[in-house]
């Protein structure tokens, strides 16, 4: 069984101005079954949520770490949680 999961992960790098956002939630929906959204921060970090199946969210987080994303990630860090289920699609915010 593949239970279902929010993680939330916060993206260092170079990753504001490059498409990431958007390269992010087309993985996301490539990947299916995820909502959530990606955000750019202030400090230059942009943030992940996502929402659905360990698998799934796994498979993200994988893509943000060591995938063919625009620009250059530096690192990755990440909470695991239980979904709160609020998110319809993975949205760019």
């Amino acid at each position: 069984m593949n239970e279902e999961v929010r993680v939330t992960a916060w993206v260092r790098g170079q990753v504001q101005g490059v498409g990431f956002r958007w390269f992010t939630r087309a993985k996301a929906l490539e990947i299916g079954g995820l909502s959530g959204f990606a955000l750019n921060l202030e400090d230059g970090r942009v943030q992940v949520v996502a929402e659905g199946p360990r698998e799934g969210a796994q498979g993200l987080l994988d893509w943000l770490r060591e995938g063919d994303t625009p620009g250059r990630v530096d690192g990755v860090t990440e909470i695991w949680d239980t979904p709160r289920g609020i998110y319809d699609t993975f949205a760019i915010r």
